[in-house]
């Protein structure tokens, strides 16, 4: 008698232990399954895209307007390539100048920025992938340039004033370049006079303009259009092949080191930059 009792004892374990690992393996096949399911439907743990990637590749426009009032390559951000995988930013300006992927911003509650790149349509306007490529290299070139030295200098600005870089140590110098035509350069004059405005108790802190015009063409032009700025004439050469600026308006933060800690293309970037920089 005690030996059935045994036996039955033990095929009522092996019973139990059969439906566990049925149990348990059908527990590891849902879990694959969602798991391929949230990657193959593209959702990141950052939050979803603030526009359809799709949709918004539908007219040049709708993606130019997007592009210039959200995406701010200059700036600090997370970078995601198209898997949510955080990459650097100097690789994700790659993959955009390589011509094969849009950046999106994604929703977040967070200050933090993040951008994810998301696959070209190739039905989008072509004008699209041309924008985002030039976009895309002029941004690696400025970021290259961030912590170098900025090259040795001897302006004379408009009132007379000499500014090298030995007078302007232990100083963090602004610099906006710029030329009377380019009209992103003038559209931003309000808000670099209002910056400057919001430093003027730092005397750590100077602001210089590199312009490529004449005295004679800058004079008359800040007379209907005033700038803020020291205004620093005839600077095309240095511009283009010293500094080799490739776009127009260009913002320089140099620290007190004399180093370019950051380089933006718009004034949105340099005004969050220069905050962070000044508190340093």
């Amino acid at each position: 008698m005690r030996n059935k009792q045994q036996v039955l004892g033990l095929q009522y374990k092996f019973l139990t232990l059969v439906t566990y690992l049925f149990t348990m393996k059908k527990v590891f096949i849902t879990l694959c399954l969602l798991l391929l399911f949230a990657s193959c439907s593209g959702q990141s743990p950052f939050g979803k895209p603030e526009v359809s990637p799709i949709k918004i590749q539908t007219q040049f426009m709708d993606w130019w307007t997007y592009q210039y009032n959200n995406i701010m390559l200059s700036r600090d951000f997370i970078a995601l390539d198209s898997n949510s995988k955080e990459i650097t930013k100097a690789h994700f300006l790659k993959e955009l100048s390589d011509g094969n992927y849009i950046p999106i911003r994604l929703e977040s509650d967070s200050a933090l920025f993040y951008y994810k790149l998301f696959k070209i349509d190739p039905k989008s306007d072509t004008s699209i992938k041309a924008t985002i490529v030039e976009t895309a290299f002029n941004e690696i070139q400025n970021l290259k340039k961030e912590g170098e030295p900025f090259p040795a200098f001897s302006f004379l600005d408009l009132k007379g004033n000499l500014i090298t870089n030995e007078n302007l140590k232990g100083k963090i110098v602004v610099i906006k370049c710029w030329y009377i035509h380019c009209t992103a350069c003038i559209k931003e004059f309000p808000e670099v006079n209002q910056l400057v405005d919001k430093y003027k108790d730092r005397k750590d802190i100077v602001f210089i303009s590199l312009a490529e015009d004449s005295p004679e063409q800058l004079n008359v032009f800040l007379v209907r259009k005033p700038l803020s700025y020291s205004v620093v004439p005839n600077m095309k050469t240095f511009m283009n092949l010293t500094l080799q600026l490739n776009a127009f308006p260009t913002h320089i933060i140099i620290n007190k080191e004399g180093f370019m800690v950051k380089v933006v293309s718009n004034y949105a970037s340099l005004e969050v930059a220069l905050d962070k920089v000044s508190k340093q």
